[in-house]
C-alpha cells in the first residue's frame, strides 16, 4: 500500500516545493512509484517538473471538485517514476466553493484512496498557508515533513502548524504521523544556521531528519529548466542532500512496516 505525505508549512519560502520536487525524483530514481499531487494554486511543482501550467486543463482543481477521477488527472513528468497531478491557478477558488460542501475537508482522501494502492509514495505539494486546501491534504495524509529554513525566524509560526496538526489528528486523521522536520538552506559558513540547526535539535530531537539540505545554487536554477535537481546537475551538493533524503525515508519506513 502506498504512503501519502503531505509537505506542510504555512510560512513562504522555506523550500518546500523545491523539497517536494527533488524527494519525489530522489524516490523514483531509487526505483520507487512516485505521484506528486500538486495543491499550491502558484503551481510552481508543476512547472518545476516542466508541466506548462497555462496549458493544464485536469488538475487538483477537478480532483477536490469530484468532478474526475483521480487516475485521469495524472500526467507522466520527465522525472523517472514520477507523476503528477498538476496545478493550475484557477484551484484559488476551491476555498470558496469547498466552504459549504458536505465533507469539505475529505474530498483529497476520498478521491486518492482510488489510486493510493498504485504507488509507493504519493507527495503533496502544499500551499503556504492552512487554509482548506492544506487541510484536505493533511486529513488525506498519511503522515507530513515540515521544512524549516535556517535562517533567523526559523520557529515562527512552527508552533500553529504543530497545534492545526494535532487539531487534524483529534477531529479528523488520528492515524497522521510526523515524518519529520527537514532543515533547508542550510549554510555552513553562518553561525546562524549552525544555531538553528541546534536549536531545533535540541527542541526536537529525534522528530529532526538527519539529512540537511545545503544552501545550493543549481537547486535554485533547476526550476527554471523544468527539471529536478537529480537530472539537472546528479552531481551537485542539492542532488545528494534529496537522495541522502529519500534513502532516510525509505529506512524508516521500511521498519515501520508502512510501506516500502
Amino acid at each position: 500500500m502506498g504512503k501519502i505525505i503531505a509537505i506542510a508549512n504555512q510560512k513562504g519560502g522555506v523550500g518546500k516545493t523545491t523539497s517536494t520536487i527533488n524527494l519525489a525524483a530522489a524516490l523514483g530514481v531509487l526505483e520507487q512509484k512516485v505521484l506528486l499531487i500538486d495543491a499550491d494554486p502558484q503551481a510552481n511543482a508543476s512547472s518545476g517538473l516542466g508541466i506548462i501550467v497555462e496549458e493544464v486543463e485536469i488538475g487538483t482543481y477537478q480532483l477536490l471538485e469530484h468532478a474526475v477521477d483521480a487516475k485521469d488527472a495524472v500526467v507522466a513528468t520527465n522525472a523517472p517514476n514520477v507523476s503528477i497531478i498538476p496545478a493550475h491557478i484557477d484551484l484559488v477558488a476551491i476555498e470558496i466553493e469547498l466552504v459549504d460542501k458536505d465533507k469539505r475537508e475529505y474530498k483529497l482522501k476520498e478521491t486518492l484512496a482510488t489510486i493510493k494502492d498504485d504507488y509507493d509514495y504519493i507527495l503533496i505539494d502544499c500551499a503556504p498557508s492552512l487554509g482548506l486546501i492544506t487541510l484536505n491534504a493533511l486529513v488525506a495524509a498519511d503522515s507530513v515533513i515540515i521544512p524549516i529554513q535556517c535562517e533567523y525566524f526559523a520557529l515562527e509560526g512552527l508552533g500553529k502548524l504543530l497545534n492545526t496538526i494535532k487539531s487534524v489528528q483529534k477531529i479528523h486523521n488520528p492515524e497522521l504521523d510526523i515524518e519529520g522536520l527537514l532543515l533547508t538552506m542550510y549554510d555552513s559558513r553562518l553561525r546562524l544556521s549552525n544555531q538553528v540547526v541546534e536549536e531545533v535539535k535540541k527542541h526536537f530531537q529525534n522528530m529532526v531528519f538527519d539529512t540537511i539540505i545545503q544552501r545550493n545554487v543549481r537547486l535554485s536554477e533547476a526550476p527554471s529548466y523544468g527539471e529536478s535537481i537529480i537530472s539537472y546537475d546528479a552531481t551537485s551538493k542539492g542532488a545528494v542532500n534529496y537522495i541522502n533524503l529519500a534513502h532516510e525515508i525509505l529506512k524508516n519506513n521500511s521498519t515501520d512496516g508502512k510501506s516500502v
